[in-house]
């Protein structure tokens, strides 16, 4: 874990994350926290990553979410040398 994240302060909006019930209060919540733009690049972050998890291609990705290649490039490193918290999440979404 990056210890320049791990503070106190994100702790607490981590709590506060994990008190939201469903997508609506997902929603209410993240439409006050992040500017439109924020929310818009982590969505598109995560669909990028999971089109690459399925074996799209950079062009397939871009065409589909408007990522750069950089951005798919940045996405794809996170994949392969993160913390595989995208695949944690993945797994669980697909258990659902």
């Amino acid at each position: 874990m990056n210890k320049k994240i791990k503070t106190p302060s994100t702790d607490f909006l981590f709590e506060a994350i994990l008190t939201l019930k469903n997508t609506e209060e997902c929603y209410t919540f993240f439409e006050d926290v992040c500017t439109v733009n924020e929310l818009q690049s982590l969505s598109q972050r995560f669909e990028v990553a999971y089109m690459l998890r399925k074996g799209n291609t950079y062009l397939e990705i871009a065409e589909k979410t408007g990522a750069s290649t950089a951005t798919i490039s940045r996405v794809n490193r996170s994949l392969n040398f993160g913390n595989d918290g995208y695949d944690m999440v993945f797994e669980r979404m697909e258990e659902k």
